[in-house]
């Protein structure tokens, strides 16, 4: 493992990790304050991507960035007041199904309108392009930027969650529902702008993970699974664990995946006859990339046996 492969690794994972934690933030912030896992929170991510693309189209990139996120944010709050509010009273198997089904309506109008092939949501000219050069290896500016909008928008909530009223009733209306409604505040209107907001994150993170990867159907249940890992891995309802748990998860797969070492070839460098005669000889010559998807489950699986409540959990229901 030379210092080239290693730095522009760290990076790439360091920049992967931000975006799974743009998302996770969103879904955790959801859980914590109203105690609903949103089967639905990748679907936005998709929506934030098809609508950028749309609205690029129109007005450019750089409009689309903060008008996208801001109709997510319509979207979501609307389907919180009319329909997610509807069901609470009946529990979480209930809020669990409609926020399924979500899923799937949304899946099936995004096919309807922009069709079942990948769209061209391309990169403006200013993302374009390396941003610096590391040992002969160029990192590009649209990696860059993901890490720079992530880092700001951790920045942000942190600041509204701990350092204003509006997040200070936030706090309130989920310990004290009975109490903050007393003061005056109208609690279901903080939880529906907590659940829009939330999917606004989510629409951020898929306008600007739409350019850098790809934007199709498939890219909401292709990041679904991973997040709910880093929620639990890192915690129910902890924002800060749900970032330690995006960059351990995002370091951790980016390495797996340019590594192609197996256990056969780690045996045989130290002098160990590995054959195709050796007892477990297929599992043993399965590559680390080979087997790097399922690390994250592999890790979620240790936590929820050593660790339940994740990294940095403190939500006990």
């Amino acid at each position: 493992m030379n210092v080239e492969f290693f730095a522009i690794s760290l990076l790439n994972g360091v920049s992967y990790g931000l975006l799974l934690f743009m998302l996770s933030s969103g879904l955790t912030l959801i859980f914590s304050m109203m105690g609903v896992l949103n089967f639905a929170h990748t679907s936005f991510y998709m929506l934030g991507a098809y609508l950028a693309y749309t609205i690029s189209g129109l007005v450019g990139f750089w409009p689309a960035l903060v008008i996208a996120p801001l109709v997510v944010f319509a979207m979501g709050a609307a389907f919180e007041r009319y329909s997610l509010r509807r069901v609470h009273k009946f529990g979480h198997v209930p809020e669990l199904l409609v926020t399924f089904g979500l899923s799937y309506l949304i899946l099936e109008v995004v096919q309807l309108l922009w069709g079942r092939s990948t769209v061209p949501y391309g990169l403006p000219t200013q993302l374009q392009g390396p941003l610096f050069t590391l040992y002969g290896t160029q990192f590009p500016k649209s990696r860059s930027f993901i890490m720079l909008v992530a880092m700001m928008m951790l920045v942000a909530v942190w600041l509204l969650l701990t350092r204003t009223r509006i997040g200070l009733v936030i706090q309130a209306a989920l310990k004290h529902p009975e109490m903050v409604e007393a003061l005056g505040h109208n609690v279901p209107r903080v939880f529906m702008l907590v659940f829009g907001g939330g999917a606004a994150l989510a629409g951020l993170a898929g306008v600007i993970g739409g350019n850098t990867y790809i934007t199709e159907p498939a890219m909401a249940a292709s990041v679904g699974s991973i997040i709910f890992v880093v929620v639990v891995v890192g915690g129910m309802g902890s924002l800060a664990g749900a970032f330690l748990a995006s960059l351990l998860i995002g370091i951790v797969q980016t390495f797996a995946v340019a590594m192609d070492q197996s256990v056969a070839s780690g045996l045989q460098a130290l002098g160990v006859a590995v054959t195709d005669q050796t007892f477990g000889y297929e599992l043993m010559k399965l590559t680390i990339s080979q087997v790097a998807p399922i690390l994250p489950y592999l890790f979620l699986v240790l936590i929820l046996i050593f660790r339940p409540k994740g990294l940095l959990g403190t939500r006990e229901d």
